[in-house]
């Protein structure tokens, strides 16, 4: 049975065209004047670094990420306003004409979404005419990187939690309204249970999950008033928001509620406190079937000192952390040229320095099945270990089998409890063992050596 198509999550997915920087498409128009527009160029993406804090990343937003590069086209509005910018002004009519029909027609490959990643590996690789190759550039750093922050974010909420669960909260507190939909992917990708975002849940498949607000319980005269018209109107069970006015007093207007909620949640103070307060309040009134959620400007240091000390709270919220990252709110991914033709290109600037040619990333796992180091080498060279990469798009189409979130989310936990115990941990520690191949080594010195051996400019 054919998959589903990638979910787009574009209000217009069909103008996708200009969402690059200008200077890819000046470069574009360049490779079109200079008549390279049949040269083929390969290109990868990667990080070079790790953010602050980080072990390991979840790369996240490859369905979205190909979905996009198979409807990257131009409106006519959008060629007639690059016809008028003044950059343009020296560039053939025939140019803006192909503009209408322009398509990517290349080739893709990529790491399954869900995978960890580290600096230095190839996490996607285009292969296509040069102008299209570059095209893509800026749309796939920002269709990438994001998803792969949050999706990694999220996975060290998620270890913290230690089995509990987790929900995404994040929605008010977005970069701009897409964010919420990539924040509750990712998020739910990484393990997460479910996300507050109504239409994220919607489109995506997500269980959507919510309580109600201070408001709702301002608005009326009682608490406990509140309580019973928001349980009599909502059915499959309900969260009741108690920290309104008096915590405990609120735990213990909550528990008189028939038939039982199913939880109540605390949203500020001494949460371990608090916790164990309301649960021996919720025990002394035979409510030990109502569980406990926690929220409140939650990240993972703060659950994982919840959970060493016992708290007994079955279910944590978590928002701005999450959607923001704000710990390390970047994630220096680059796309870099590695081939013009099948030849080698790399870069020597200082601590920017790349590798050529297309390239393959070896996965090695231990005797016991964790993983125990990779070794970037050529696309066609044999080396041990499970190979990362593999084709998602061919000729400009998406490939047939496109895995449903629920497999990516499975293959995300797989990959984490593969990890060595201390790459899981919260704590910084020493790398991922990464290696580069002896045969790649050579030809990028073989590159170096010639690019250096180039005759000086006159001064």
């Amino acid at each position: 049975m054919p998959s589903p198509p990638p979910v787009s999550l574009w209000p217009d997915p069909d103008a996708l065209g200009p969402l690059t920087d200008l200077y890819e498409l000046t470069m574009m128009a360049g490779y079109a004047s200079e008549g390279m527009t049949e040269t083929s160029a390969t290109f990868e993406l990667f990080v070079r670094t790790m953010p602050a804090n980080r072990n390991y990343l979840v790369f996240a937003g490859l369905e979205q990420a190909i979905d996009g590069l198979a409807r990257l086209r131009f409106s006519d509005d959008q060629i007639e306003w690059l016809r008028l910018h003044p950059m343009f002004s020296r560039i053939e009519a025939s140019w803006f004409e192909r503009l209408r029909s322009l398509r990517f027609t290349g080739d893709v490959w990529a790491v399954p979404e869900g995978t960890v990643m580290f600096p230095g590996e190839p996490m996607l690789r285009v292969r296509a005419p040069i102008d299209q190759a570059q095209w893509v550039e800026t749309f796939l750093i920002n269709a990438l990187a994001y998803p792969t922050l949050a999706a990694s974010k999220a996975s060290r909420v998620v270890a913290a939690a230690a089995g509990r669960a987790v929900v995404e909260f994040g929605a008010r507190r977005g970069h701009g309204p897409m964010a919420p939909f990539l924040a509750a992917r990712s998020a739910y990708l990484a393990g997460f249970v479910g996300t507050s975002h109504a239409e994220a849940a919607r489109r995506l498949g997500i269980p959507a999950m919510g309580t109600m607000a201070h408001s709702w319980v301002q608005s009326f005269e009682d608490e406990r008033l509140a309580f019973a018209a928001f349980s009599r109107h909502f059915a499959g069970g309900v969260t009741l928001l108690v920290d309104t006015y008096d915590t405990i007093e609120g735990v213990r207007r909550a528990a008189t509620i028939e038939p039982a909620v199913q939880a109540v949640r605390l949203d500020s103070g001494d949460l371990l406190q608090l916790s164990r307060e309301a649960r021996a309040t919720l025990d002394a009134l035979g409510r030990r079937s109502t569980r406990i959620f926690a929220s409140g400007d939650l990240d993972e240091r703060s659950i994982d000192r919840l959970v060493r000390e016992g708290a007994p709270i079955d279910v944590f919220g978590v928002g701005t952390e999450l959607i923001t990252s704000r710990d390390a709110p970047a994630i220096g991914m680059v796309y870099k040229l590695v081939a013009v033709d099948g030849s080698g290109r790399i870069k020597l600037s200082t601590a920017k320095a790349s590798l050529p040619l297309a390239k393959q990333v070896f996965r090695r796992r231990d005797s016991s099945g964790r993983f125990e180091g990779d070794v970037v080498a050529l696309a066609d060279e044999p080396e041990d270990g499970e190979p990362l990469l593999a084709p998602v798009m061919q000729a400009g189409r998406p490939v047939s089998c496109w895995p449903d979130l629920d497999a990516i989310r499975s293959r995300c936990a797989s990959q984490v409890a593969s990890l060595p115990d201390a790459i899981r941990g919260l704590d910084a520690a020493p790398p991922y063992p990464v290696q580069v191949s002896e045969a790649l080594r050579l030809e990028a010195s073989r590159i170096e050596r010639r690019l250096r051996s180039l005759p000086s400019s006159p001064r």
